[in-house]
């Protein structure tokens, strides 16, 4: 659009030019028949140019006006002084040539004689074209002039406060990782490294073989959390910053879980179903988190029960469910009765109250879980069982992006 302004506003010229009455065959004397023509295109083509560069046009305006009353370029160029020129004294400089143009006009009539000298060399008539087309043009660039400025001014204005906006953002979110980063550290990285070097003593002053075993099982998770902890803590301290971080979990290292959970005396089974394939990297780790809360939840609520890990390759989505009997001496509930508050699950899913000396839960392993596996498309259910276990089955679609 803005593209074809300036070819639309020579042609105005050009045309104007040619149907400018004082320029035309009825003044007399009447100027050479091809002098119009060719004055009009030059006017037009230095018109098109203006935009670029107006003095090409207030030249050809201070020829033609005095010699054929071609108001038109004077009217432009005028315009485009009023937008272009910002100091008083150019301004000044500019009026001033204007009026000798039109001086020069009035007494170039006033030699020619003939209709020209009655209509155009008069005062007043003087005065009118003056005002015309220099002072309205150019009082009007000059408003056009500064609309713009306040216009680029306030526009300049909104995004350095918008940019002091994002910054302040960006500050206050940086202070926040890092104050809880500092709180990570103080707090669950101190507590962590406290169990794992009271595992290893206990791992070298134990006498008994099995209780070595399960203190160095309990020395190598406490390990193996705390690096996992210190990459987090690396990314809450450096956002901007790639940190490296150590492959993450997928249906690969789903046995090794499994073993850490038999090791603690928890009756695990593995169930696949459908031919194993690779998937993406994203539902190997969803499919490998689901599992790992269920079996924290487990640990948390129903130590002793025997639990099925099953996982079901489909045409076009995986299945994960796990599901627990009921622990051990726990009553089954009667038919028709309310199982909302027996079985394994967490807090967050009805399950039983821990006993004295659980692992407290913070109630948002299933919310979380939920979370994760809807960003990717499936569905979680998790909930109490008819035989006062409890169940999680998690459906995620097999192409899921990541």
């Amino acid at each position: 659009m803005r593209s074809s302004v300036p070819a639309a506003l020579g042609a105005l010229v050009f045309v104007t030019c040619l149907m400018a009455v004082t320029g035309g065959q009825g003044f007399t004397p009447a100027p050479p028949a091809a002098l119009v023509p060719v004055a009009a295109a030059a006017a037009g083509v230095a018109a098109w140019q203006a935009g670029r560069s107006w003095w090409p046009l207030a030249l050809v305006a201070a020829v033609v006006y005095p010699s054929l009353v071609m108001w038109p370029p004077l009217v432009v160029a005028s315009y485009y002084v009023g937008t272009s020129w910002r100091r008083t004294r150019d301004l000044v400089a500019y009026l001033v040539v204007a009026a000798l143009t039109m001086t020069a006009s009035v007494v170039v009539g006033r030699l020619t004689g003939g209709i020209r000298e009655t209509v155009t060399a008069t005062p007043a008539n003087a005065t009118l074209m003056a005002a015309g087309t220099v002072g309205l043009p150019l009082v009007f660039g000059l408003w056009i002039r500064t609309k713009r400025e306040v216009l680029a001014a306030a526009r300049e204005r909104a995004d350095r406060l918008e940019r002091e906006q994002v910054m302040r953002a960006e500050q206050a979110r940086t202070q926040e990782r890092a104050r809880i980063a500092r709180e990570m550290h103080d707090v669950v990285a101190h507590r962590v490294s406290l169990m794992v070097l009271h595992a290893g003593a206990l791992e070298v002053r134990s006498r008994d073989e099995e209780a070595a075993g399960t203190a160095a099982m309990i020395g190598d998770i406490g390990r193996e959390a705390l690096t996992n902890l210190r990459e987090i803590l690396g990314v809450l301290r450096s956002p901007h910053q790639p940190v490296p971080l150590s492959p993450q979990p997928t249906l690969g290292d789903l046995d090794r879980l499994l073993d850490q959970t038999r090791s603690l005396g928890i009756s695990v089974v593995r169930h696949d179903h459908g031919q194993a394939r690779p998937l993406g990297a994203t539902v190997e780790r969803t499919a490998y988190r689901v599992v790992q809360e269920a079996l924290t939840n487990v640990h948390k609520h129903a130590a002793d029960a025997r639990t099925d890990v099953h996982l079901r390759f489909l045409a076009g989505e995986l299945q994960v469910e796990i599901h627990n009997l009921p622990p051990r001496g726990a009553d089954l509930p009667s038919p028709g009765a309310d199982v909302s508050r027996r079985g394994a699950g967490p807090s967050a899913g009805g399950g039983a109250p821990a006993a004295a000396g659980s692992l407290p839960g913070s109630g948002w392993g299933l919310a979380g879980l939920r979370e994760r596996v809807e960003l990717l498309g499936g569905t979680l259910q998790a909930g109490p069982r008819a035989d006062g276990g409890f169940g999680v089955l998690a459906t995620i679609p097999a192409e899921a992006a990541a």
